[in-house]
């Protein structure tokens, strides 16, 4: 494969230029050229990530498919550990096998650079995982960093120190060159109080200061940041001064005192460096700062100013205050802002950071309190968008749910160590739209069994957890047990009463009737949910019989009938400004028009479809209809177009595990599509334009999807015309 083919990785922006490190970045390089594994090791603020970032960058081009960066610090618990992985590649396997394993088997024949960044908290299970990795997956290499080493077999460790510090203090200027004369820990002051504090230099007045104030910091380059952050309010001398007592200046507590004297002797000096560095911060913070800072620890990942008013928020921090507070703690360096195209930025903090503000927070015995605070806010998250799903703001919610995803997972784990107040039935259950049309089933289905395991208690929570489960097991391909659930489901909603849960488990049971080619049950369980009153069926239940009901009507040889069916369920949706369903009669009325003899026609619909599911990353749908429009091109003798086309959807079939959900009719219809356009073209010329699709950037294939080729005559044109007006 060649390198730049296929996907090109995904890696963070690096917001800022990395002063030095020239020498560990060549180091990493050479040592790359006799292990699969480098680990970056060292103390908290080193600046580990930081060089693994731009070491990352750096080696992406030698890998066929890039480098990926899997971030673990939001992790709670190991047992993600697969799935943060699965996330961050392109691969949203749908099938039932053990997370691990998919990873492993969709790793086994790729070339490509896996970064896994933070790993020290969860040590033992990043070694196990890398092992496994290693082994299954020839032309993997690994780019881990942690605070020590993961002890795996020809793990080649780089032990990261502080940044040079000058010896002497003489000179007039900063050296413009990273490096010199040992100038990097002076390099990286100077840039980021420039940042603060417009025109600052390092000059021959002010340099013996700066330099004394490095070395007091030993080089270590957060607590540099940190110290740069605060030439804003101070210049270097004072805040030299105020740094000269480093236990002094870690705060009243006597028990981290006693930390820090005992581990005197035992520490690299650095370590003192950070604590003494972070400590000051947090002393020259106000009262009401160093409060949001410790309530804002509980966050996983990157958080809101809105949300944080929430869980933050009480008599003592009043909600009217949250935002400048968090801006005050941006200005210092204590939390990062985080871009957002189009939208305000999120707020990230450093894990050493948000460690000292547990260790805080421990101290004010308000953990346990802020952690319940911060589930209740993801639990009132969750409420809102599941009924909001079927509506118009779809596409907010997509983007609002998928930057939470962290906090969802941190909400969960807490809801599974106290199930007894319900919680977590009711947070996991209210999550199943996030799972099921978000691609993260595998996962779903992880926490829902979990929930049901912790509580047992009968109820709606319950009841809800018990078809949504059923459902994440549906988009995986085993359509048995997701009978099995619908069974169970059917069976607690008629002990309940619960009328709305017994029509989504019969909408369940009718989809995977259909998915394992019962047509003629599946077709009677979705006239009886249409049949009868719609206000005493859910909405999801009546969509979902009308969407089966225009698959089944086709593969019965009635397309007429489906599409009556679905032009009632595309006219529901667009009075609701509902577009997920819709999309899936757009793509049910393609395969509609297909049988009709009209693959002009098809291809509009499908088109239409791929647009949602690929803006909502709706990785089933976009192979659904990538399919759709492979056999429309096929259908139409744009053999070359088909053949492609074929290739990108196989693409996204393998990052998803089960090729159409297994559905018989659906497969036999594509292997079809395949042997027609194979004959057309000829072996080698298929061969060529179907590796094209298959190899291609999954952006650049469906972006190719996505436009339809220019008609070949006025007759053409008049028709292509009729197609994409067709809605």
């Amino acid at each position: 494969m060649l390198s730049g083919e296929r996907w090109s990785g995904s890696l963070p922006v690096e917001t800022n230029r990395l002063v030095g490190r020239s020498a560990e970045l060549a180091h990493i390089r050479l040592l790359y050229e006799r292990s699969r594994l480098v680990t970056v090791t060292g103390a908290a603020g080193v600046g580990k990530t930081r060089l693994a970032l731009r070491a990352a960058a750096e080696l992406a081009p030698r890998f066929a498919e890039g480098a990926w960066w899997v971030e673990l610090s939001p992790l709670v618990e190991s047992v993600a550990l697969p799935y943060a992985i699965a996330e961050a590649l392109p691969l949203v396997d749908q099938t039932t096998r053990r997370m691990i394993d998919v990873v492993v088997d969709y790793l086994a024949d790729r070339e490509l650079l896996l970064v896994l960044n933070t790993c020290e908290h969860i040590v033992d299970s990043c070694a196990l995982t890398v092992e496994t990795l290693l082994a299954a997956a020839p032309n993997v290499r690994i780019l881990a960093t942690s605070r020590c080493a993961l002890n795996v077999p020809r793990e080649e460790i780089l032990t990261l120190s502080p940044l040079p510090v000058p010896d002497g203090a003489t000179g007039a200027e900063t050296p413009g060159t990273d490096g010199a004369d040992g100038e990097d820990a002076v390099t990286l002051l100077a840039e980021r109080a420039a940042q603060v504090v417009s025109g600052f230099k390092v000059t021959q007045g002010n340099r013996a200061e700066v330099v004394g104030l490095c070395r007091q910091l030993d080089g270590l380059p957060l607590a540099i940041e940190l110290a740069a952050a605060r030439l804003a309010e101070m210049p270097v001398r004072e805040l030299a001064v105020r740094l000269a007592d480093r236990f002094e200046v870690l705060g009243d507590t006597g028990a981290e005192i006693a930390e820090a004297a005992d581990a005197v002797d035992a520490d690299p000096p650095w370590h003192r460096a950070l604590r003494t560095a972070i400590g000051w911060s947090h002393q020259l913070c106000s009262p009401a700062e160093r409060l949001a800072w410790a309530r804002a620890s509980v966050f996983a990942g990157t958080f809101d100013a809105d949300t944080a008013r929430q869980v933050c928020a009480d008599e003592r921090l009043p909600a009217e205050r949250i935002p400048a507070l968090l801006d005050a703690l941006a200005d210092k360096s204590i939390l990062a802002r985080m871009p957002i195209p189009g939208g305000a930025p999120r707020l990230r903090m450093l894990d050493t950071i948000r460690d000292y503000g547990a260790f805080w927070l421990r101290g004010l015995e308000e953990e346990q309190k802020l952690r319940r605070r911060h589930r209740d806010v993801y639990l009132e998250l969750a409420r809102r968008g599941n009924a909001a799903w079927l509506g118009s703001r779809q596409f907010a919610w997509y983007d609002r749910m998928i930057a939470e995803h962290d906090n969802l997972r941190a909400a969960v784990e807490c809801a599974l160590v106290d199930p007894e107040d319900g919680a977590v039935l009711e947070l996991t259950s209210a999550l199943w739209f996030f799972w099921y049309t978000y691609g993260f089933a595998k996962e779903g289905q992880h926490y829902l069994e979990r929930a049901l395991a912790a509580d047992a208690r009968p109820g709606p929570a319950r009841t809800k957890a018990l078809w949504a489960c059923g459902f994440m097991l549906l988009a995986q391909g085993d359509h048995s047990s997701a009978a099995a659930w619908a069974d169970r489901c059917a069976a607690e909603a008629e002990r309940q009463g619960d009328s709305e849960a017994a029509a989504i488990a019969q909408g369940l049971t009718m989809c995977t009737a259909a998915a394992q080619g019962d047509l003629e049950r599946a077709m009677s369980l979705s006239d009886s949910l249409l049949a009868a009153p719609r206000q005493d069926v859910p909405a999801f239940a009546v969509y979902l019989a009308q969407s089966v009901y225009g698959h089944l009507a086709v593969a019965l040889g009635k397309p007429d009938d489906a599409i009556v069916v679905l032009e009632e369920l595309r006219a529901e949706c667009d009075r609701h400004g509902e577009c997920w369903m819709r999309s899936y009669a757009d793509q049910f009325r393609a395969q509609a028009e297909l049988a009709r003899g009209r693959p002009q026609v098809a291809q509009a619909y499908a088109l239409a479809a791929l647009k949602v599911k690929h803006r909502m990353n709706d990785r089933l749908g976009i192979g659904f209809a990538t399919d759709m429009l492979a056999w429309s091109a096929g259908a139409i003798d744009q053999s070359e177009r088909a053949a492609r086309l074929l290739g990108v959807a196989q693409q996204v079939w393998d990052t998803v595990g089960v090729p159409n959900m297994g559905v018989p009719e659906m497969l036999a219809t594509r292997e079809a599509c395949r042997q027609r356009v194979r004959q057309a073209l000829g072996a080698q010329a298929f061969e060529t334009e179907y590796r094209i699709g298959y190899t291609s950037d999954i952006d650049i294939g469906i972006a190719y999807a996505l436009q339809l080729p220019q008609p070949s005559s006025a007759d053409d044109a008049g028709r292509s015309r009729s197609a994409q007006t067709a809605d």
